[in-house]
């Protein structure tokens, strides 16, 4: 007896895989693939991110892979009695893969380092956890710096749901009809959006489309918000829709700021919201929201803070052993933080114990998937699952909240920058295609919301041409009132890209001097325009050489803000038309809708000019924008 696999010809019944010997049964193909693309990021993150002779603190450094030196600003016991470290910077960083819930490892030279994750880090300012029973004694000596450390944690957990994913019949249908077969929308998604009453009375009709969609959802559903579209108003409004038919609703992103900027809007709207996971406390909004912040005045809450007294006394007695010491001292210090160990987890079950009646009560419960997944919710019921971002969220973290739901709302846009991924073979792979561009190709329920509020019409016209065939629309106050696009061409001034000074990435201090020129010409002000630019090199010879009240940053660190004037330098200048990642063009779409008013991008139309990408986007300005040389500038 021969069984195919799906795409070769029939599949036989889930039910009958269950009763076959397990070396008979073969995974799913996709899922195998899921599974060696963690395995080969994992391994790439060892590689990356490790701290030896080969790999220097000053290379870790210049690639954005570790902060050093830190300043210890306060130290602090947490919520569940980890150690707690505020720190600042001398300098902000250019160090997009420091996201808030990062693994990390805080470390000094010639001493064990400590595994831990990022609470947050904004600007020059940061806060991490360690996982130890108590702070390092060198934790505030010079030299300490924290580096980026493989997550295994999170691969660990994604193994064991994709491991399990075809055990769940519903969620293995959902999985097969997402990669191989078209899910159809039943007739009733395309109800009128009149039939329902909206509390935010401004929501254009896209939006009230894509509310009414969610309110009649079939089991997943697609909203499509191109920059500045208003989708998380969207979402704010369907979440208070489905919370009025008595639905519990479970809301996730890939970011913790994704998750705080929804979880603000509905507590606004007076939802009961229940922030669970790795939530900083300096956003007293969210931390009144968090289950710490909820029973900080409780009786239970007494009695922990009685339990982090008794560890307190026990880290004590351990610390009067310090780093030189016999057997008998060693085994009696473990033996003190072996306590700290068993009162921590103590407390964790006093935590959960309380937390069950806050879950019971929210009427939505707010998280990353990893949040979510380690806050044990799997017992209650929820009617809709809403992933913000979902974009930016790598298939297998999806597949760890998915069963939570019985509807799914994905809400996103696949035309802006993928989910990070560090190994090469594994984004060939396909591991860098979001869960929403994966749903988008087969799900038939997609709606998009039409209307931009953030740019001038010209700044905008090209991304909907090109990405949104010309389907996004700008509203009458955003006509054009003059000049708001213009190119500055480099082509034939010997402004070349060179290697930043660590090699790893490039630098055009060429483009820098039009930068500085444009921002007198054009009378610019500083805190109101923002430098953006492919190659972190590029902005870290910027943050030298520009004013420093304004925002200087990559373009990927740049997604989901916006300014009244954008400048982007695009660096790349070379005899050979090599653009590099440039090719990804989801990074031009990100840079160039994030202006409000004027947008100056400056590039060498010979290097650029042979790509159809840019060659499209030179044409454009020079029929509706401004297009300049360089030898205008009198520079």
């Amino acid at each position: 007896m021969k069984f195919l696999h799906h795409g070769q010809g029939p599949v036989a019944p889930l039910f009958f895989y269950s009763l076959l010997p397990s070396y008979f049964h073969q995974m799913h193909p996709h899922i195998q693939t899921l599974l060696q693309c963690v395995e080969l990021e994992e391994k790439e993150q060892v590689q990356r991110f490790r701290l030896d002779q080969q790999h220097t603190l000053k290379a870790l450094k210049a690639e954005g892979l570790a902060l050093h030196p830190i300043i210890v600003t306060r130290k602090n016991f947490g919520y569940a009695d980890y150690p707690e470290v505020s720190f600042k910077l001398s300098f902000p960083p250019e160090a997009n893969l420091f996201k808030d819930g990062a693994a990390i490892e805080c470390f000094i030279a010639s001493e064990e380092p400590v595994k831990g994750i990022l609470i947050n880090l904004e600007g020059k300012n940061g806060e991490f956890r360690l996982f130890a029973p108590d702070f390092p004694d060198w934790i505030e000596e010079d030299g300490v710096g924290i580096k980026m450390a493989p997550d295994t944690r999170t691969t660990s957990i994604m193994k064991k749901v994709l491991n399990d994913l075809e055990k769940n019949k519903a969620l293995f249908n959902l999985f097969v009809q997402l990669h191989d077969d078209p899910i159809k929308s039943s007739p009733s998604i395309l109800i009128k959006s009149s039939s329902l009453s909206y509390r935010n009375t401004e929501l254009n009709q896209s939006q009230q489309q894509a509310v009414s969609a969610i309110t009649q959802n079939g089991q997943i559903t697609v909203i499509h918000g191109p920059p500045g579209t208003g989708k998380t108003t969207t979402l704010i409004e369907a979440v208070v829709q489905l919370i009025k038919k008595g639905g519990k609703i479970l809301v996730s992103a890939p970011s913790n700021t994704a998750v705080d900027n929804i979880s603000k809007g509905l507590i606004q709207k007076g939802v009961i919201l229940l922030r669970v996971g790795n939530a900083s406390k300096a956003d007293e909004t969210i931390f009144a929201h968090t289950p710490e912040g909820k029973l900080i005045n409780s009786r239970q809450q007494k009695e922990i803070k009685q339990l982090k007294i008794r560890a307190e006394e026990f880290r004590k007695m351990a610390l009067k052993y310090k780093r030189s010491f016999g057997k008998a001292e060693r085994e009696q210090r473990q033996l003190l933080f072996k306590e700290v160990k068993n009162i921590r987890l103590e407390i964790k079950k006093l935590q959960a114990y309380n937390e069950q009646k806050l879950f019971e009560e929210a009427q939505v419960i707010a998280g990353t998937p990893i949040g979510i997944h380690d806050a044990g919710v799997d017992h209650l019921h929820f009617h809709t699952l809403v992933l913000d971002e979902a974009g930016q969220c790598i298939e297998p973290l999806a597949w760890c909240i998915f069963p939570l739901a019985k509807k799914i709302v994905l809400a996103g846009d696949h035309w802006q920058l993928p989910p990070t991924v560090l190994s090469y073979e594994a984004s060939r792979l396909g591991f860098n295609r979001s869960i929403l561009e994966i749903a988008i190709k087969t799900v038939d329920s997609v709606f998009l919301l039409n209307t931009q509020y953030r740019m001038k019409e010209v700044i905008a016209g090209f991304s909907s041409n090109y990405f949104y065939n010309n389907r996004l629309l700008s509203p009458a106050h955003l006509q054009n009132t003059g000049n708001h696009i213009t190119f500055i061409d480099t082509a034939g001034s010997g402004f070349h890209e060179v290697p930043g000074a660590d090699g790893s990435s490039l630098q055009n201090k060429g483009e820098l001097t039009i930068v500085q020129k444009l921002l007198g010409t054009e009378e610019l002000d500083p805190i109101r325009t923002a430098f953006i630019s492919p190659y972190a090199a590029q902005v870290v010879a910027a943050k030298e050489l520009l004013p420093s009240q304004m925002c200087i940053s990559t373009i990927d660190s740049f997604q989901g803000q916006e300014k009244e004037n954008i400048i982007i330098s695009l660096v790349r200048s070379n005899d050979d038309s090599e653009i590099g990642f440039l090719k990804d063009y989801r990074r031009m779409n990100v840079a160039i809708t994030r202006a409000k008013e004027r947008l100056f991008v400056i590039g060498d139309s010979g290097t650029i000019g042979a790509d159809v990408f840019y060659n499209a986007f030179l044409t454009y300005i020079e029929k509706y924008g401004v297009y300049r040389t360089v030898w205008e500038l009198e520079l």
